[in-house]
């Protein structure tokens, strides 16, 4: 890239929501564009003062969708755009409510699919990409450690949060198809595993959004944003556990939440399940501000 080259300031929206019409259990999803490659985005134009209000201008011209309230996720400063020019790449996230409109939406886990480990699938699929880790940073320390600290081995557990560090591996390991042509023949050893490929940087975006997202839901009541004013405590729980995905112990869950008041009962039932119809509850706002809600998961088996 010479010295004269254009930069380009693009605005890159990540709209996360959680999808429960059709699946058994919730459904982590995002707004996309195209076949699914890319997100809602465009340029910072001429004439347009406020990031936030172009962002919705594209958001809303490409897909049709109204954006409410969004938060500024990162700006990504070391891309090329489709001509070669250095590319800033501005992006937020926002969450919304379960709404039949995301019937369209793509599964978050179908672009990352080794971070859903609510089922034994995940655990088949993440031991020989472990064992594949391990051989490709050999005795190199730094590698080492990352991967260790990454994926939970030696000691260290699996934390939720660290999304974008397995990311950033995978790709750095030549995994990963937008790693570059010349780890095609690494990317065949996982041919059609590793998820779904985005255009530009919008996977590694997606990566820091589920990483904000996981940790946001541990210190405050994000996963609330998600669910309609009135659910179960299933579903709250449900909510969690595909956010973080991973398993909550179900009483341990149900005592973290009651014990801060973090919702409160109706006189409403919800009638759609089978048996007894469960009660409704909803979110208590008034006892948020020191919520916690990372003490309930289950144990990870080891991957190695």
């Amino acid at each position: 890239m010479n010295e004269t080259a254009h930069c380009r300031t693009e605005l890159v929206a990540v709209v996360l929501g959680l999808d429960t019409s059709a699946a058994k259990e919730p459904q982590l999803c995002v707004l996309t564009t195209g076949e699914g490659d890319g997100f809602p985005s465009g340029p910072l134009q001429a004439g347009q003062a406020s990031l936030q209000r172009s962002l919705r201008h594209w958001v809303e011209n490409l897909t049709g969708f109204r954006l409410g309230h969004t938060e500024q996720l990162y700006t990504f400063a070391d891309a090329e755009d489709d001509f070669g020019n250095r590319a800033v790449r501005i992006s937020y996230m926002a969450l919304v409510r379960s709404s039949a409109e995301m019937a369209s939406w793509q599964s978050v886990y179908a672009y990352f699919p080794w971070e859903d480990r609510r089922s034994d699938d995940a655990q088949a699929f993440l031991i020989p990409l472990v064992r594949h880790m391990k051989s490709w940073v050999s005795d190199n320390e730094r590698r080492l450690s990352r991967c260790s600290v990454a994926f939970g081995l030696d000691g260290h557990e699996w934390n939720d949060e660290l999304v974008l560090d397995r990311y950033e591996l995978l790709w750095e390991a030549g995994l990963l198809p937008e790693a570059g042509s010349r780890e095609e023949s690494k990317a065949a050893l996982f041919a059609g595993s590793l998820g779904r490929a985005m255009k530009h940087d919008h996977r590694r975006i997606l990566a820091t959004a589920l990483s904000r997202i996981r940790a946001k839901i541990r210190y405050t009541p994000a996963v609330f944003d998600f669910l309609p004013e009135y659910f179960t405590l299933l579903q709250l729980q449900q909510a969690m556990e595909t956010l973080a995905g991973r398993r909550m112990h179900k009483q341990n869950f149900r005592r973290l939440v009651q014990h801060q008041s973090l919702v409160e009962e109706t006189d409403l039932f919800d009638p759609s399940g089978q048996g007894r119809p469960a009660r409704l509850y909803r979110f208590c706002e008034a006892s948020s501000q020191n919520c916690y809600l990372a003490g309930a998961k289950l144990p990870l088996p080891p991957l190695v």
